[in-house]
């Protein structure tokens, strides 16, 4: 116990007189951590911002399904020769039917084919609407509800009936705040049965998911053509999400007649292509953060390294005189190691107060969810701290190895 609080007490003791010489050069002080204080804010706020980032970004990919694929031409992130791709054969309804009859492991599988049309209710009219057609399993692939009416069925489908489901935007801009069902608008110069309105989806990297119109897959290729290029959702459950790729794969390369040393000439997208590629984007940018805070505590740190040299040497006489009366080596390192680190840890504070301020300004200004982590705080007091040991170390050294003989005659 004696022991502990001898412990505590030279702490306390180095504490005090690390203030001491902090306060009677404020000035210099300031100074000194200006560097700490930069390189702290900049981590804490740009981490911050990719927190929020995150946050926002995988909420808006969960949108997607992650046991969702979508088969199609163009794969989502494109790697090397565009042209490869854009001289594929599209994907058509040979294909869809093809999966639907051969993928078992599919829980639920969905054609798309889309359209921009323009609607009128009365004296109402929009124009660049999304049109979707496809057919009652696209609620369960794309993830939606009707909150009002119903959803498309197969009896819709089966007999190519005139009827639609609104997203709410569409909704609201058409009949405000009146109640839609049984209402028909005009989707082009076909009119529609409005049957269901959907939940509200948002809007996914600033687009607007509640901007379109679903109409059944065989209504759409009767009023549009049936010879268009689509796309096809299927769903599943995870632990047969593999299964469901490689059947996919296998039949869509029969029908297609792939040779075997040919590669895929169609894409299986899914939500981990996004994911991947936006966690390889921010790795690159939580390295760049580092980069540049870790210059500005660099450069913190040297300026405390050379405000510390200058210290000890105007404090060469106060050194000599304390070795005379019994303190050690170990005294005078300590002594100058605890200031450097006090230095660089009110820039760390500091840096952490005005971190957190403009993280949250930021994250308010690109209306993301979100705070200053814990994690982001501690880095950035860690990175303080450490910085403070390292700058400190060599002028606390320099200090603890004056000869107190030489050091009392100094002048």
């Amino acid at each position: 116990m004696a022991t502990l609080n001898a412990f505590f007490s030279h702490i306390s003791e180095y504490l005090l007189m690390a203030w001491q010489a902090l306060v009677s050069h404020k000035l210099r002080s300031f100074l000194t951590t200006l560097g700490i204080l930069i390189g702290v804010t900049t981590i804490i706020t740009i981490w911050t911002t990719i927190e929020g980032l995150n946050k926002y970004v995988f909420g808006q990919l969960s949108n997607i399904g992650a046991s969702t694929v979508y088969v199609q031409k163009y794969p989502w992130v494109i790697k090397g020769d565009f042209w490869k791709y854009r001289n594929r054969k599209p994907v058509t309804y040979k294909e869809y039917q093809a999966l639907a009859q051969y993928c078992n492991s599919a829980e639920h599988i969905s054609p798309e084919v889309f359209s921009v049309k323009t609607i009128r209710y009365k004296n109402k009219k929009f124009e660049n609407i999304f049109i979707i057609g496809s057919n009652q399993e696209y609620a369960y692939t794309a993830n939606v509800a009707p909150e009002i009416g119903r959803f498309i069925t197969e009896l819709d489908v089966h007999y190519n009936r005139y009827v639609c489901v609104l997203g709410r935007e569409v909704a609201d801009q058409l009949f405000e705040k009146a109640n839609p069902l049984g209402k028909k608008i005009f989707i082009g110069d076909r009119k529609y049965l409005v049957i269901g309105i959907l939940e509200r989806k948002g809007n996914f990297f600033g687009q607007s998911m509640d901007n379109f119109i679903i109409v059944p897959f065989g209504t759409f290729r009767r009023v549009y053509g049936g010879h268009r290029e689509m796309r096809v959702a299927l769903s599943t459950s995870p632990e047969k999400l593999e299964e469901m790729k490689d059947q996919i794969r296998s039949i869509l390369r029969r029908v297609r007649k792939v040779p075997p040393t040919k590669e895929d000439d169609f894409a299986i997208n899914q939500q981990d292509m996004l994911t991947d590629l936006y966690k390889s984007l921010t790795t690159t940018l939580f390295a760049i953060v580092f980069v540049i805070g870790g210059i500005s505590l660099v450069v913190g740190g040297i300026g405390i390294m050379n405000i510390m040299l200058v210290s000890v040497a105007e404090r060469t006489r106060e050194i000599g005189i304390r070795k005379a009366i019994g303190a050690t080596r170990k005294n005078i390192l300590s002594q100058f190691l605890f200031e450097a680190i006090v230095i660089s840890s009110i820039g760390g504070f500091i840096g952490i107060v005005f971190g957190f301020f403009a993280g949250n300004v930021v994250l308010s200004q690109m209306s993301l969810s979100g705070t200053v982590s814990l994690t982001s705080i501690l880095i950035g007091f860690g990175f303080s701290g450490f910085v403070g040991v390292l700058a400190g170390f060599y002028p606390a050294y320099k200090a603890a190895s004056l000869n107190p003989i030489d050091s009392l005659r100094y002048e």
